[in-house]
């Protein structure tokens, strides 16, 4: 709890360095970009500069929210006939996943329009530690580990990411000057360094020195933008997300549905609760295979998919004593990935929800030596069937699964959250809702509460649905009745696999009757909350 701002990230470094940024007068935007560069130094099995970020700003003062879609697009270079040449689906690791890395023109444009102290400023601790070193955290050395078992081979991987030719032991000190060198060139010389300058030119070399195809042309062409959030309403509050190529209104789709049921009669954690969340999850994961992608290169009927009506028509469809064997998407007439989310807010009532990720752990594998980054391997998520709308075609946006949340109840209360973990996410965000709106609980428990996950629906990329119905993964602390009580509805119930496959939570809240925040960040993660 605090009263002049708060910090939630998942690890304690970032925060450490935020809330600092807030003490020296920096704003929300200030220290989520401060604690973002931290976090691409401490944990790059998760995000860096090489990957997108998505963020929405609560601007106190006007009373409104803002939206940013920093995710970069496909090589102008690649054809979706040499990709379909090549196999069915692009290769998930490699150069050619790589698509342009929007984050630092997203921190550009954070900045520009809510910053106040000075970038080198913002990035001047990160510099520090990357040249002096930190310890590496429990949560974060234990998917290094596992990153370098898998991306040991990949070009540059090794230089970077695993000194003395293995991965950092937890508690083990681990440097970065290349990294810094790279901080130090965007406070120095903007995001020209970036997108323009010698990040640039040494993305292309890593990238088409090993076979992709992103250039300097695509770099500089690269923008964010500026989009409106979408909302809904939900147990008298509306919750926002941005709209696609994000996966964000899966969140209020399957908040629509819910809507319909007294989750509140059920008891929580019980084989009706969880029956609930995973077939709402099921229809709206439908959708979100069929119609979710660049709104620059096709209609997305994101007005239908969040409406009321349209939520009614699917909520008819769950059975509520069977588990749906093969849901399918809506007739409009129209896997573990690896993010960080992060929360801030400042004295003057000014709130972030900021996500940013390489995708996929350390993303492609493709790592800049000289820099001491690696590239993310978002373009992966695309569709090589030309008549889906998430086809690949050049200068495109890719599908994209982190997705920033934020909630408002009128006069009431401002919340900034998120759930990190691919899929997990929109899933995630709609269990601790749920655990907040219908079971009255607080901003740490609703976080630190078991979830369920299922997997098995059709993907973005058009691989089919898994047969039977997919699978569902449930963290310890469901009793057995609620087990066995979903096997009896037809739930397939597979081992959970470790408490990284239910992603990761962060949230502010602000009670605007007494000003005071609240933060909280959960148990699955090496964060904290933290404020001043």
């Amino acid at each position: 709890m605090a009263r002049h701002g708060m910090v939630a990230t998942s690890q304690p470094l970032a925060t450490e360095i935020g809330v600092a940024t807030l003490r020296r007068g920096g704003s929300a935007v200030d220290a989520a970009i401060a604690a973002n560069a931290a976090l691409g130094l401490t944990e790059p099995t998760s995000c860096g500069i090489g990957g997108d970020l998505f963020a929405i700003i609560w601007e106190a003062a006007k009373e409104r929210l803002h939206g940013l879609n920093a995710s970069g697009r496909s090589p102008l270079s690649l054809t979706l006939a040499h990709l379909a040449s090549l196999g069915s689906f692009i290769p998930q690791h490699g150069p050619l996943s790589v698509s342009v890395p929007g984050a630092v023109d997203g921190w550009f444009e954070l900045h520009a329009r809510f910053g106040r102290l000075p970038l080198r400023e913002l990035l001047a601790p990160s510099i520090d530690l990357a040249r002096n070193g930190f310890l590496v955290t429990p949560v974060i050395g234990a998917a290094w580990a596992a990153g370098a078992d898998f991306l040991h081979a990949a070009p540059g991987f090794a230089d970077v990411f695993m000194p003395d030719g293995r991965a950092p032991a937890v508690g083990e000190p681990f440097v970065n000057p290349a990294l810094a060198r790279a901080y130090d060139l965007i406070a120095r010389d903007g995001r020209t360094a970036f997108y323009d300058g010698p990040i640039a030119s040494g993305i292309q070399e890593a990238v088409r020195g090993n076979g992709g195809f992103l250039g300097t042309e695509d770099l500089a062409a690269h923008r964010s933008e500026w989009v409106e959030p979408v909302a809904t309403t939900y147990r008298g509050w509306r919750v926002f997300e941005l709209p696609p190529n994000g996966q964000g209104i899966a969140v209020l789709q399957m908040l629509n549905m819910l809507e319909g049921f007294d989750l509140g009669s059920m008891a929580w954690g019980s084989a009706e609760h969880l029956h609930l969340l995973v077939e709402t999850k099921k229809l709206a994961f439908e959708d979100r295979a069929k119609f979710y992608a660049d709104p620059k290169f096709g209609a997305v009927p994101v007005e239908r998919l969040v409406s009321k009506d349209y939520a009614a028509a699917r909520r008819a469809l769950i059975d509520l004593k069977r588990a749906a064997p093969s849901p399918t998407h809506g007739d409009l007439g129209v896997g573990a990935g690896d993010t960080v989310y992060l929360a801030t807010a400042d004295a003057d009532g000014n709130m972030v929800s900021l996500i940013q990720s390489n995708y996929m752990g350390f993303g492609s594998g493709v790592t800049l030596v000289p820099f001491g980054f690696g590239l993310q391997n978002r373009g992966s998520q695309f569709a090589l069937d030309a008549k889906h709308a998430n086809a690949y075609a050049p200068g495109k946006r890719p599908f994209h699964t982190i997705i920033p949340a934020f909630a408002i109840r009128e006069g009431d209360a401002l919340l900034a959250f998120g759930v990190m973990g691919a899929a997990m996410q929109p899933q995630g965000q709609v269990q601790v809702l749920t655990n907040m709106l219908d079971f009255g609980m607080g901003l740490q428990a609703a976080g630190d509460a078991p979830r369920v996950r299922h997997e098995g629906s059709t993907e973005p990329t058009g691989e089919p649905p898994f047969p039977g119905g997919g699978w569902l993964h449930l963290e310890p602390g469901f009793d057995e009745a609620a087990v066995e009580g979903l096997r009896q509805r037809g739930h397939r119930i597979e081992p959970h696999g470790g408490s990284a496959a239910f992603g990761g939570y962060q949230a502010i809240k602000r009670d605007l009757r007494s000003g005071v925040y609240l933060g909280a960040s959960e148990s699955r993660k090496d964060g904290h909350a933290a404020g001043h």
